[in-house]
């Protein structure tokens, strides 16, 4: 039934005029649209990001979004450390971190906060 149909992130923030800046500007995010004050739409890829303003912002303990970003994670890890981020990092059984990079067989991720403490994450696949 849904199979076919496009999917949307919800990502839930305290300040929208904080998160535009960080999705457009530190993450190159496009915005395209908005509803009133308490919503934005940003475009990546083929996929819809709505960033929300809630009071619920931040209180999610596991990722958001994840941005597949093909074979070069570290080339994208460099290129958001130059913009300010910081990269999370986490043990978990089976995997090793290289740098900033946690890798489990072919599987390479690297995990980062946006303003709000929204979990957010570049992989590999």
């Amino acid at each position: 039934m849904l199979g076919d149909k496009d999917a949307a992130a919800n990502i839930a923030v305290k300040n929208l005029e904080r998160a535009r800046k960080f999705y457009e500007d530190t993450l190159g995010l496009t915005q395209i649209g908005s509803e009133g004050q308490e919503v934005i739409i940003f475009k990546s890829g083929n996929s819809l990001i709505n960033v929300y303003q809630s009071q619920y912002a931040g209180t999610n303990k596991a990722t958001a979004v994840t941005w597949v970003v093909g074979q070069d994670v570290e080339g994208f890890v460099q290129q958001l450390k130059a913009k300010g981020i910081a990269f999370e990092h986490y043990d978990m059984p089976g995997v090793t971190r290289n740098g900033d990079v946690h890798v489990a067989d072919d599987m390479k991720v690297a995990w980062f906060k946006d303003p709000d403490g929204n979990i957010l994450n570049i992989a590999n696949r």
